[in-house]
Order: C-alpha cells, then sequence, then structure tokens
C-alpha cells in the first residue's frame, strides 16, 4: 500500500510548520487531503496554495484537544473524501518551566493538545481507515520522548506518552494484520513556530541565565537545525519504508546516540550544561 496516489490524507496542525509541509509534499505525489488547525486564516491560505496540485483539498477547523470536535472531523472526512486512508496526528504545542511553578491547568493544556490530540485522532480515524485496509497512522512525538530535559516535565510526558501509546498500537496493528500500520515520529529541532508560541514560565529564568521569555524563544530557536519540507519528506518516506520510528533531524540522533549510551548518567550531563549556561 505504501504510495500516496489517489489516497486521503488527514492532517492536523495543517496551517504551518511540518504539517503544511507534508501537506505539500502529499500534494505533489497527488494525495488527496483533509486539513485541520486552530487557525482558520492559516487554513484558508493552505487550500487556496494546495488546491493549484490538482487534488481535492478540505479543511475543517479543530481543536485537537476536544474529543467531539475531532470525531466530527474524521466523520465528515469520509462523507467528504469516501474514505481516508492515512491520519497524521502532527498538532503540538510546547511549554517551558519548572515543575514546581508549573500549576495543574498548564499540564491539563499540554497534555490535552499533545497527548489527548493524538489518542483522539487515532480513534476517530482507525475504524475508517481499517475500512480500507490499506492505511497507516504517524503519530508526531519528539526527541524529547526519548531524551528528557529540565523545564521540559509537561512536553517530556507528552511525547513519551505519544511514544509508548504508538508503539502498543503498532504492535497491535501488527498482530491483527488489518492492513493498517503505525509510525512514531521524533523530531530534533525543526525550524517552525512553536518556539515562539510555546507557553513559557517565568520559572524557565532561573535555568536559562534570567534570560527573559523573548530571549528565551530566540536562543530555543537558533538550535533549530531542520527545515519543515526535508521533515516531510523523511517521514513520508517512513511510511513507504513501514518504519515504526523515525528519527528527523541531525540533533534527533546525537541525543538518540546519547541515550543510548548513558541511559542513565546523560541526566548529569544535560544538568552540567544548563549549569554552565547559566553562569
Amino acid at each position: 500500500m505504501k504510495y500516496f496516489n489517489g489516497k486521503v490524507a488527514a492532517i492536523t496542525g495543517a496551517a504551518s510548520g511540518i504539517g503544511k509541509a507534508l501537506a505539500k509534499e502529499l500534494a505533489t505525489r497527488k494525495c488527496h487531503l483533509a486539513l485541520s488547525d486552530v487557525d482558520q486564516a492559516g487554513l484558508d491560505k493552505a487550500k487556496v496554495e494546495l488546491s493549484t496540485y490538482g487534488v481535492k483539498v478540505t479543511t475543517q477547523r479543530v481543536d485537537v484537544a476536544d474529543q467531539k470536535q475531532v470525531h466530527n472531523w474524521a466523520d465528515n472526512v469520509v462523507k467528504e473524501h469516501g474514505k481516508v486512508n492515512f491520519i497524521f496526528n502532527n498538532a503540538g504545542v510546547a511549554m517551558g518551566g519548572s515543575v514546581e511553578c508549573s500549576s495543574y491547568a498548564d499540564y491539563e493544556w499540554i497534555l490535552g493538545i499533545n497527548l489527548w490530540g493524538v489518542i483522539y485522532g487515532t480513534k476517530a480515524f482507525l475504524p475508517y481507515i481499517k475500512e480500507t485496509k490499506d492505511g497507516h497512522i504517524i503519530n508526531i512525538s519528539s526527541v524529547f520522548g526519548i531524551f528528557s530535559q529540565p523545564t521540559q516535565s509537561g512536553y517530556n510526558m507528552s511525547k513519551f506518552a505519544v511514544r509508548g501509546f504508538t508503539e502498543s498500537l503498532r504492535q497491535e496493528l501488527d498482530i491483527l494484520k488489518s492492513g493498517v500500520s503505525a509510525t512514531c515520529v521524533h523530531p530534533g529541532g525543526i525550524k517552525t513556530n512553536i518556539a515562539q508560541n510555546a507557553r513559557m514560565l517565568d520559572s524557565m529564568s532561573s535555568f536559562t541565565g534570567g534570560d527573559n521569555i523573548d530571549a528565551m524563544k530566540e536562543k530555543f530557536e537558533s538550535l533549530f537545525l531542520t527545515t519543515p519540507e526535508k521533515a516531510a519528506k523523511k517521514i513520508l518516506a517512513s511510511v513507504v519504508d513501514d518504519k515504526r520510528r523515525v528519527l528527523v533531524g541531525p540533533d534527533a540522533y546525537v541525543l538518540d546516540i546519547m541515550q543510548r549510551g548513558l541511559p542513565v548518567s546523560y541526566q548529569k550531563l544535560v544538568t552540567a550544561s544548563f549549569n554552565f549556561a547559566s553562569r
């Protein structure tokens, strides 16, 4: 099944970043598109751009943290396209702050989008994808779903959970032999707006040498190495090859190697680097 021509792909977080790059790359391969995001203006713009590729493009404003909205979107995708072969659960947000100073509401916010959005998207689309006997579920975790960092407890928690959820799902699908597969994606730093849109708590300054929030966001962005377009190509290649896990970007490979080689003591290296940087 590992081709895209004539198939239908649903993508969350499709108005920008990796989601939009995936949509464009899929359109070049003649895959029809069902796009969602909370950014209606961004969706409208993407639809105009992508419609020039000669594929059907539908859009719907969806908050992936809302179960009813996600299920309604899945139903509408099948009504509008007749089927759906792929769901790319890509929508995500970032948050920085200490455990002590992060509120329960902060954790609920990031888990609602990064984890529950993936769960809702998977469960809403899986029955429809199984009907095609020719589909794939692609869940976007992060290298921070492999490697933990101070100030990233919320983000780490959500992305580690996506990894565990997707790896369990993949094994179930392999056993059932339903024609559906699953891949967990672990991007490193991708040149998107995720840092600028992140929820940065005041407690971050205690770990970054007193930088203000704007300076912290710029510092994080300076570490991003991979374009969304390169990420999209790597992700689609992993679907074609039916990979269980895919790392995206050179930094993802470096951190994965560090975690494999130093599964516990890497934390000491990270702590030392934070102490040095905050001088």
